[in-house]
């Protein structure tokens, strides 16, 4: 193993020397490596015996997970590069409907979302693919991946043959599917499979569904073998004549094995999704899975015969506000990182597991494997001192012109973003009273609001706090209730139930609040650019909440790495060169955030930190992550 270190003033010319000597011998390897050529080839894989064939020959699936949307364009290489070095011949990857369409009939495939570029250089790293493309994909995203405008048809009803659901995905189709068509096995590109959908057994709503999913993959010119993914309870209802059934799991139970024989004899079992580790919600513990056991299952796994795909091999970040939630045994959402305890860091560093499984895979292998990447440099920058200070009620300017409504309004239904309403972030909802009293949420507020009277702080409203005392006053009194999208339910039959903001009457001493005027503040980068030309106040000795605080990250040579520390402050977002980096949290178990070398800038970086109750002078950078107290899976 190598770490790249450099101190002196001459890093950023040295550091680029070393990675690039670094470079030039593992691509000169890789390059020994068979690659995909792009020419057409007659038989794809195939699941027609007990074992999987590709082009004829028997072939054995070790795949890997690694989503391109929660790791930095810059490192895509560097993780794949590690995934090949640790004996994975498949990657896997989800792609996900609701960054790609943020907008009805708008799409991104471009810089952080460019898809094909993705897939080109996992053919150039000696990879092949099975692609995911939903349009649900669960993974813990907002919404299980599916784009909350959806919800502005108060009839929708998702993952179903409703309508307005099939013709967004037709739509959504008809702009990915023609881009990775080319990319398929037979046309000489790396992908040998295709996922229909994702684990619908657990769901199952609509008999008619996967067969329209299926047809809508086949008929736009996926030609590749295609495959279903469920648990074992969701075997039973999830699959589509025509697809292969693979089983999801983390410990292996006899009896899921038996029915997946039973109901596809003489086929090859692979376990679609088997969990490297698990994800975490705030306000628990950091879940772990011993490596020794996690590896154990993998090589009884294979022992049987079959196939494996690890979920994940390298989790990366839930960047901004691509975290879903739980929805029971009672709400909560999920923290930033998707670190997964999988066998490379949330940063892409080396685990016990990672060493445990390249010896394993290593000898499914008849070559030597790849010689392991180094490691990046992770710095501990000098803290940013936080010297300016804006208020919401003073950055209000920069959000648009108010909506007035007589009633309360969800987010979605917002008229913002051209008429597709808010997806992400808070919602300010302000109207007028004129005495003290009580408030009742009736569980309208999701998912979390901080209610103020005439700009000054009186209470919380949570999913189970639903009743908060009002003081008394003289006159007309402006009422303020700050509400958060913590994240949508990503799994489960309460997807349609997922709209935010106040999604009902909040009722104040037995009537209904009425005329809002309603503030969007979905935290999108030009709302961040806005800001930074706004007139900042140096900060007071008492700042106001909730407020956005400023300060100056500095970093000498080349950026490394790092990692966000916040003592002293409680709850909020973290924005690095008007990168949204996520949210922090004081009650955990998540206490560092991290920082991608390539998001800085050599020299000066603007730091922004949206703070909703406390706040320190100063935010911390660290050379390790911090994800807490840990529990096992």
């Amino acid at each position: 193993m190598v770490v790249i270190r450099i101190r002196n003033s001459h890093r950023r010319h040295y550091a680029l020397l070393c990675f690039s000597i670094a470079g030039f011998i593992i691509y000169n390897y890789i390059g020994m490596q068979p690659r995909v050529k792009r020419m057409s080839r007659r038989e794809g894989l195939s699941a027609n015996s007990s074992l999987f064939t590709l082009e004829g020959e028997e072939f054995r699936l070790l795949g890997g997970s690694i989503h391109y949307f929660r790791v930095p364009r810059a490192y895509w290489k560097d993780r794949l590069m590690k995934m090949k070095a640790c004996g994975i011949n498949t990657l896997t990857t989800y792609v996900p409907w609701n960054l790609h369409e943020p907008e009805r009939g708008v799409f991104n495939f471009h810089r952080q979302l460019d898809l094909e570029a993705y897939l080109n250089l996992a053919a150039e790293v000696g990879l092949w693919v099975i692609l995911r493309p939903g349009p649900y994909i669960c993974s813990e995203m907002d919404l299980g991946g599916l784009p909350s405008w959806l919800m502005r048809d108060e009839n929708m009803k998702l993952r179903t043959t409703y309508p307005g659901f099939t013709e967004a995905v037709n739509t959504f189709f008809d702009k990915l599917i023609p881009k990775v068509v080319p990319l398929q096995f037979k046309k000489g590109g790396p992908i040998i499979a295709v996922q229909v959908e994702n684990e619908y057994g657990s769901y199952a709503k609509d008999e008619n569904y996967m067969p329209f999913i299926k047809e809508a993959l086949q008929s736009r010119g996926i030609d590749e073998l295609l495959l279903t993914s469920d648990n074992q309870e969701g075997l039973k209802h999830g699959g589509v004549k025509g697809a292969l059934k693979s089983i999801n799991l983390q410990k292996l139970k006899p009896e899921g094995l038996k029915y997946l024989d039973a109901i596809q004899p003489l086929s090859p079992k692979l376990v679609m999704e088997y969990w490297a580790g698990w994800f975490d919600a705030w306000g628990d513990l950091h879940h772990v899975f011993a490596a020794e056991d996690m590896v154990a299952v993998v090589r009884k796994i294979l022992k049987k015969g079959m196939s494996v795909n690890l979920y994940m091999f390298h989790g990366g970040t839930n960047f901004g506000f691509m975290s879903g939630a739980l929805a029971k045994p009672s709400y909560k959402a999920l923290i930033t990182s998707y670190d997964y305890d999988a066998p490379l860091t949330e940063a892409g560093d080396y685990t016990p597991k990672y060493h445990l499984l390249r010896d394993l895979f290593g000898r499914y292998h008849t070559k030597k494997l790849p010689e392991m990447p180094p490691l990046r440099w992770k710095e501990a920058y000098e803290a940013a001192i936080m010297y300016q200070h804006l208020s919401l009620w003073d950055a209000l300017q920069f959000t648009g012109e108010p909506f007035r409504s007589m009633r309360s309004v969800n987010m979605e239904s917002l008229p913002v973003n051209n008429g597709n309403g808010q997806s992400y972030g808070y919602t300010l909802y302000e109207t007028t009273i004129t005495s003290g009293g009580l408030l009742h949420s009736g569980d309208n507020v999701r998912d979390r609001a901080l209610v103020f009277v005439d700009r000054h702080f009186i209470g919380i409203f949570k999913r189970k706090s639903l009743e908060l005392a009002v003081p008394d006053g003289k006159g007309k009194r402006t009422l303020s209730l700050l509400v958060e999208n913590c994240g949508r339910v990503h799994y489960g039959n309460s997807l349609d139930n997922q709209r935010k903001g106040l999604v009902g009457d909040v009722v104040f001493n037995n009537t209904p609040l009425r005329n809002f005027t309603v503030y969007s503040l979905d935290m999108k980068p030009s709302f961040i650019e806005h800001l930074s030309a706004a007139s900042w106040k140096y900060l007071p000795a008492v700042p106001s909440f909730p407020g956005f605080f400023q300060g100056r990250l500095f970093v000498d040579g080349y950026p490394s790495d790092t990692f966000i520390k916040l003592p002293g402050w409680s709850k909020g977002l973290v924005f690095i060169n008007g990168q949204n980096l996520g949210r922090y949290w004081s009650i955990g178990p998540q206490q560092a955030l991290y920082l991608p070398g390539p998001w800085l800038n050599s020299g000066i970086n603007q730091v922004i930190v949206f703070e909703e109750q406390e706040a320190d002078s100063k935010i911390h950078f660290e050379d390790a992550p911090d994800l807490g107290m840990t529990v096992d899976v």
